[in-house]
């Protein structure tokens, strides 16, 4: 497996990394079973053994039981701990927490970011985070409160290093300008069919686009050597079997990336995701299921090159037309 250097770390992490969100089973109150333990002992044992380093959670991912089975994993594999990147994300609180009828929202104060944090690292059995992303924009946030956080995490060693996780550039900028440590991580949704990322800047002072400029996170991130991670990057499974609702965009990158990989010998899994990685940003995809004959497939894609034309080609069929 090949990696990447994360720029401002020690980190060195594969390519490819393994979203552990539904690694927990059920969304609810289920406890987990004996079944949910050996499947992800399988899941995490299978990616360790074909190179995958990092392994990405969140405090709310199957209400903490991801963590939760993943921290037995680590638990019945001495040893394994250090030698994996683990990454969490806080912020997101769902709805009915702390008191019934409170909704869902987002909480980047320093009391729950920290409260957060402390419930990852019990429920994953391990003293400190490699990394630890604050999960979706909060509209309130006070970046002082932030950088009260992130200071008092990485003092304590329970987090060594800090990002977000769907935030725009001028969203990392507002934070970046308060909190003492850089932010090296920014995950996004992002694949051939949820691309607007990569097509702002082209879309950039076309008429059809209503104003003249572009978002420019992507561009942010290159030019401040924050590492893109990209989680749905087969776009939960539509690229690759797309449903007869899908409309003719997905329909017609589906085709493009079957047709791809076929001429090169290898899985469609692989071609989508082989055309994230052909970016120089760099991408690493975050790979997100639970079936070892796709993570399989998906894996493939660290052997996959593509040309520019190639990329162009699946480019062009999932815009659903030519560029300018």
């Amino acid at each position: 497996m090949n990696t990447y250097q994360i720029q401002g770390t020690d980190l060195k992490v594969s390519r490819l990394g393994y979203g552990c969100m539904n690694l927990g089973g059920r969304w609810d109150s289920t406890p987990l079973t004996e079944a949910d333990h050996s499947k992800a002992a399988r899941l995490v044992a299978y990616a360790v053994e074909q190179g995958v380093t990092l392994f990405d959670h969140a405090d709310i991912y199957t209400l903490g039981k991801s963590e939760a089975v993943f921290g037995s994993v680590l638990k019945d594999s001495p040893g394994l701990r250090p030698k994996l990147v683990l990454v969490s994300k806080c912020g997101i609180r769902l709805g009915g927490d702390a008191q019934p009828g409170d909704p869902k929202r987002y909480d980047f104060s320093n009391p729950h970011i920290v409260r957060s944090v402390e419930g990852s690292l019990r429920r994953l059995g391990t003293d400190y985070l490699d990394i630890l992303l604050l999960h979706r924009p909060d509209p309130l946030v006070e970046p002082d409160e932030v950088a009260r956080a992130f200071d008092n995490l990485l003092r304590d060693g329970k987090v060594r290093y800090f990002g977000v996780s769907n935030h725009t550039a001028s969203q990392i900028a507002l934070l970046q300008d308060s909190v003492n440590q850089r932010l090296v991580v920014n995950q996004v949704e992002l694949s051939l069919i949820h691309a607007s990322l990569i097509d702002d800047g082209i879309r950039a002072n076309q008429e059809d686009t209503g104003h003249a400029g572009a978002d420019g996170t992507l561009d942010y991130c290159r030019l401040h050597g924050i590492l893109i991670q990209a989680y749905a990057p087969v776009a939960k499974g539509r690229l690759i079997d797309p449903p007869p609702s899908s409309d003719e965009r997905t329909v017609a990158a589906a085709r493009a990336v079957a047709r791809m990989a076929e001429a090169k010998g290898t899985t469609r899994e692989a071609v989508a995701l082989a055309w994230l990685l052909r970016h120089p940003a760099p991408i690493q995809p975050i790979i997100g299921t639970t079936n070892l004959e796709r993570m399989t497939a998906s894996l493939r894609a660290n052997r996959v090159e593509l040309s520019r034309e190639e990329w162009y080609t699946l480019f062009v069929a999932a815009r659903g037309g030519a560029v300018p």
